[in-house]
């Protein structure tokens, strides 16, 4: 942090483990939460809090500490810390344009959770789609398996965000949504004019399927497939 401090335009949002004493710092935002959880019927509720905060030993200088205080469902306690050094006003380009925004809950949710959701990306890429595949003696079919992986992902993620929103699937890993509704037992018979395909009629999501495949290809009502 203190190389980042001592640059002109480096800049750091990071994650800071919580103790007793931020625990204590932050008891009035967990405070506002907790009523506004119990007002709203048990909703999770989130507050946020800045504070100049120094360690005893391992900081060399006070830095802006950001916190979020939230109740989850079940009334439970989820607080978290991060420490940067975007000012409150944010950062702007050459054309005095705001590059990122400053306030507490925007650094909090869109940049900082915003870099969590890029390394779970990256974890579906490698654990799902095996991107991570590339051993091969030639950098050309590496690079080949590595467009495969991408594609896939693309295209799984299109069908999640267009064919699926509102159902079960909406927000399951592409590992699950491969499982759960494109490894199915099917039988399939294929004639001159058509490839027919007969899903299980025990296959447990057999409308979140024809829901999806509606909302991606709405010309299958016109066609009667």
């Amino acid at each position: 942090m203190a190389w980042c401090e001592s640059q002109s335009d480096v800049y750091y949002l990071i994650g800071v483990a919580r103790n007793s004493r931020l625990e204590q710092i932050l008891e009035p935002a967990m405070d506002k939460a907790k009523i506004r959880h119990c007002l709203t019927g048990g909703v999770a509720c989130r507050e946020f809090m800045e504070v100049e905060y120094q360690t005893q030993k391992s900081w060399s200088r006070s830095r802006r500490l950001l916190g979020k205080a939230e109740v989850l469902n079940g009334n439970k306690a989820n607080p978290r810390f991060v420490v940067t050094n975007i000012p409150p006003e944010g950062i702007f380009n050459e054309d005095k344009r705001v590059l990122v925004a400053g306030e507490v809950s925007s650094l909090y949710e869109k940049e900082y959770c915003g870099r969590g959701d890029a390394e779970n990306m990256i974890k579906q890429m490698t654990l799902d789609l095996h991107a991570d595949r590339t051993s091969t003696h030639w950098m050309s079919s590496n690079q080949m398996r590595l467009w495969f992986s991408t594609l896939a992902y693309l295209l799984l993620e299109r069908l999640q965000t267009l064919g699926l929103a509102g159902t079960v699937l909406a927000k399951v890993t592409l590992g699950t949504l491969r499982l759960k509704l494109l490894k199915v037992a099917a039988l399939v018979e294929v004639s001159v004019r058509r490839v027919h395909v007969a899903l299980c009629s025990a296959f447990p999501l057999q409308e979140v399927f024809r829901l999806a495949v509606l909302r991606v290809n709405p010309q299958v009502l016109e066609t009667g497939g």
